[in-house]
């Protein structure tokens, strides 16, 4: 709530009641310029989109309607009628909104205003939210998921009806997910019992404003005008810095443990460090490396999403008090937090995205007038040049917030059920109602019909089950639920976060007959998403075993003993973010141009020329394909930069067309820069030869049947599949007294999708997934979209060895071994032997 003197004090005069004004002289303070302009155009009707730097009062700018029109309204005389909520603060984050409340009572508790403020998130108690509901506040500080809660209530009319404001922070990184979608779905109910309603959206980093001015307003047949917009520029440029390192940066890895020592020298130098990572593992491997160096007993605390809710409060509770000199967390506190005596970020990896680096560094200082500081340690040498591009991303103010994008279906079916929870439907209403929320604009009549049906009857193939039967039609026409129960489970399901689960990896054995027994060894677990991509007879490592993939079955990977000295592994190397396509290019353009190679340190810029020397490098706009032999194999290297997802599929895809074309490949590795695919015949020989076409194994074609015969082969769209069915509501995690397992979860879905993809291929879920999978894992937009560009520009370099470009890609293989210390030390022999090499 940092202000400075921008304003005459007649106008502070004409916008701000009497207490505002006393406040602000009080602490020598005046409004700025767009906490005022907001404040007279959201008063005068109009929507507002906010964006501005951190720091600029952005929380105190998106209150002010509401705090000035609450004080003229004045306290409610007791005995008068039930009185709705005035407004609903959204976040994201349920620490968000707990930060939030701290910070807006202390303002309003020295004005001494009649204004009651509340939070409610999933930790808020059973009992106040009962009450909340009966007598609301006038401020509701509050959550996607409890805004549909409410709306899925035949009370929601009588607790909406005199909303005047809904303030939605950190918009940017709402509107792009499924919790987004169903917001907006939200908003339009909320409009229909509060018509007069006007929203505030406030973000920091935008790529385009447009999108979020349009998702802020009804759109649909008759679209109402963008919200305004106050757009603030200036503040005081970041200081950030890569951290100049006398270690050797490592030619790959994701962790950053060579700069330990110096990232504790500097928690030491400073008040208070944010430091950041992308993953959890990240976060947790970290925390015990500074630990392990923490001779002075720092008071150093780790956050992250998988930590108990108490724990979490705990930490933000310490940071607040500035009682932490440094604390290591992931994107769960990433957002406007104004944590305390926070005057340095670090940043530990690439942050994937010139916009998420934006929003992390400002949560050092987070007052627009100081620079905000911030300290990018990369873990390997591509990522120098990725730091390097994100920070150069930084002082022009570029943005690669992604766009807002198509609404889910599964969305859309769980909508349509809480809807019918709350009160009996009739379909056009509800229709015209959703196509108003900006994701939705462009449904056909026809696709919600399909919703509505499979919401009715779990569709075409599910009909015959009562258990699918979710909403009944009424003789008016209307649909309502189907009894009590449906509706007690949709308030226990709703929501659109499904927890990564894990598969426990048994060890079983063929028969004489060649079938797989039951039982066996259990060797641990394994995320899903590296198990979904295999099909049948892949190998992989594992517990330092080589393991033939032999399927999935109910929520257990069985795999058997295998005897490969080339263990054929999809392994996907990386952050849990893939990197963004701004910073993609902005790489390759670095890579292309020794001019701008002076920013680099010595050893990065010795390592490129060495690749210039021994083979090339490639042009901007330019794929370039290396072939080298090594040991017994044929390797082929593909620079894409173009994201791991994107990567990963392609490599899928490579694999299938090397096979056919008798290249027998092995098996790939995919990064965030490209693409290692290794196999028992000369691939460079057979490109030279011209029995293998560059130009054809590259072809956008590939997007067609390949993709679809190896989607059908996968696991992939099973486990897509799994998440659609339980958003929907086909499937439920929870019941009264009691959970589904995991396990449980998954029989169920895999048992609908096999019956779904026999009897009704064109089943609504069935699309759902596949275009989840388009869009998310597969990221075959992007795919397709390199392809288009190196159409003409492939260059093949076919070399004696492996090249210094290469080595980074070539560490990665074999990665996803459990290590121990013994294996750790082959590792490294392994990985200077290679560079070696590469350096000759």
């Amino acid at each position: 709530m940092d202000l400075v003197e921008t304003q005459s004090p007649g106008r502070d005069a004409a916008l701000l009641p009497r207490p505002f004004l006393k406040w602000f002289t009080e602490k020598g303070w005046q409004p700025r310029v767009h906490q005022l302009e907001l404040l007279s155009r959201a008063a005068g009707g109009e929507n507002m989109l906010l964006i501005a730097p951190t720091g600029a009062g952005k929380t105190l700018a998106g209150f002010l309607p509401s705090l000035t029109d609450l004080t003229r309204r004045g306290k409610i005389p007791p005995g008068s009628g039930f009185k709705g909520v005035h407004t609903l603060y959204i976040s994201p984050l349920k620490a968000l909104a707990v930060d939030i409340e701290r910070n807006l009572m202390k303002p309003v508790s020295e004005m001494g205003l009649a204004v009651t403020i509340e939070n409610r998130t999933g930790d808020t108690p059973q009992a106040k939210r009962q009450r909340q509901k009966l007598s609301p506040p006038d401020i509701l500080l509050t959550t996607p998921e409890q805004v549909a809660l409410l709306l899925a209530n035949k009370e929601a009319e009588r607790f909406f009806k005199d909303l005047k404001y809904v303030v939605l922070d950190e918009l940017h990184s709402l509107v792009t997910s499924k919790r987004g979608h169903l917001l907006s779905l939200g908003l339009a109910r909320i409009r229909r019992h509060a018509p007069d309603m006007r929203t505030i959206g406030l973000s920091a980093t935008v790529a385009d404003p447009m999108d979020l001015q349009k998702w802020l307003v009804p759109q649909g047949e008759y679209p109402d005008p963008p919200a305004g917009l106050v757009h603030v520029t200036g503040g005081a440029a970041p200081d950030i810095a890569i951290l100049k390192t006398e270690e050797r940066i490592p030619w790959s890895g994701h962790v950053s443990t060579y700069a330990i020592p110096e990232v504790y020298e500097i928690i030491k130098r400073h008040k208070t460090t944010l430091i950041f990572v992308n993953t959890r593992f990240q976060a947790e491997l970290l925390f015990q490396a500074l630990w392990t160096v923490n001779e002075d007993s720092l008071p150093i605390a780790l956050h992250h999403g998988s930590l108990d809710a108490g724990q979490r409060r705990k930490v933000e509770a310490a940071m607040a008090d500035n009682r932490l000199r440094a604390v290591v967390a992931t994107s769960t506190l990433d957002l406007g937090m104004d944590w305390g005596d926070v005057d340095l970020v670090v940043h530990i990896g690439a942050p994937k995205g010139a916009s998420r680096l934006a929003q992390r560094i400002g949560r050092a200082n987070h007052r627009m007038d100081e620079p905000s500081k911030a300290i990018l340690v990369p873990a390997n040498r591509f990522e120098v040049m990725e730091c390097q591009a994100a920070l150069d991303a930084n002082y022009i103010g570029a943005q690669d917030t992604p766009p807002v994008g198509e609404g889910a279906l599964d969305v859309l079916a769980q909508h349509v059920l809480g809807m019918a929870c709350a009160e009996p439907f009739d379909p056009l209403e509800l229709y015209d109602e959703i196509i108003s929320a900006s994701p939705y604009a462009a449904l056909s009549w026809e696709m919600f019909e399909r919703t509505v049906d499979f919401v009715a009857t779990g569709g075409y193939a599910l009909r015959a089950y009562e258990r699918y039967a979710k909403i009944r039609k009424t003789e008016e026409g209307r649909w309502r639920v189907s009894n009590p129960a449906i509706a007690q489970q949709y308030r226990m399901n709703l929501g659109t976060i499904v927890e990564a689960s894990e598969l426990n990896v048994r060890l079983v054995r063929r028969n004489a007959k060649g079938t797989i027994g039951r039982g066996g060894l259990s060797l641990g677990k394994v995320e899903e998403y590296f198990l979904e991509q295999l099909v049948q007879g892949d190998t992989f490592l594992f517990a330092g075993k080589v393991l033939r993939f032999e399927g999935i079955r109910e929520n257990e990977c069985h795999v058997s003993n295998a005897f490969s000295l080339d263990p054929r592994i999809p392994a996907y190397a990386g952050g849990k973010f893939p990197l963004s396509t701004y910073l993609a290019d902005q790489v390759r353009g670095m890579l292309a141009d020794p001019d701008r190679w002076h920013v680099l340190p010595d050893q990065v810029r010795d390592w490129l020329n060495i690749q210039r020397d021994r083979s090339m490098l490639p042009k901007q706009d330019e794929l370039l394909i290396e072939t080298f032999p090594r040991g017994q194999r044929f390797f082929l290297i593909a620079y894409c930069f173009e994201g791991r997802l994107a990567h990963q599929t392609l490599g899928m895809l490579l694999t299938r067309r090397l096979e056919r074309a008798g290249a027998r490949p092995l098996g790939f590795v995919a990064t965030d820069y490209s693409l290692a695919v290794w196999g028992l015949n000369d691939m460079g020989g057979m490109i030279a030869s011209g029995v293998l076409s560059l130009p054809d194994l590259f072809d956008e074609d590939m997007l067609g049947d390949d993709l679809e015969a190896w989607l059908d082969e996968s696991y992939l769209l099973k486990r897509t599949f799994r998440n659609c069915a339980v958003i929907s509501g086909l499937i439920e995690r929870r019941h009264p007294g009691k959970e589904k397992t995991g396990r449980q979860v998954t029989v169920s879905t895999d048992l609908i999708y096999d019956v779904l993809r026999t009897h009704e291929p064109d089943h609504i879920l069935l699309e759902a997934t596949r275009r989840d999978a388009a869009s998310g894992l597969l990221d075959i937009g992007r795919l397709g979209d390199m392809l288009a560009r190196i159409k003409g520009h492939i260059t093949h370099r076919d070399l004696d060895r492996v090249s210094p470009l290469a080595v980074p890609i070539m560490l990665e293989i074999g990665k996803e071994t459990v290590p121990g210390e013994a294996h750790d030390a082959v590792l490294e022999e392994a990985a200077e032997e290679l560079i070696a090499e590469a350096l000759g």
